[in-house]
């Protein structure tokens, strides 16, 4: 299922994260050939990458939300 990217963080180990608005969290690495994301790499990419849409997996699959709508009153 598509879902669109609304925010980004990094994980403990520094890899970037997607914000799903579905509340899913996804890695979005930039790992040539296998995954080819630039964008993921500058600030300017990720905010310029913010509304495109992703699949997501974990709806797929029906997996609970990651994180919810309160979470990103901060």
């Amino acid at each position: 299922m598509q879902r669109e990217i609304v925010g980004y963080h990094q994980d403990e180990e520094q890899h970037w994260v997607a914000e799903l608005a579905c509340g899913h969290n996804q890695h979005i690495r930039h790992n040539p050939p296998w995954t080819n994301r630039p964008w993921v790499i500058t600030q300017e990419g990720r905010n310029q990458a913010l509304g495109r849409m992703l699949d997501c997996r974990k709806c797929e699959q029906g997996a609970p939300r990651d994180w919810l709508d309160a979470d990103k009153s901060d």
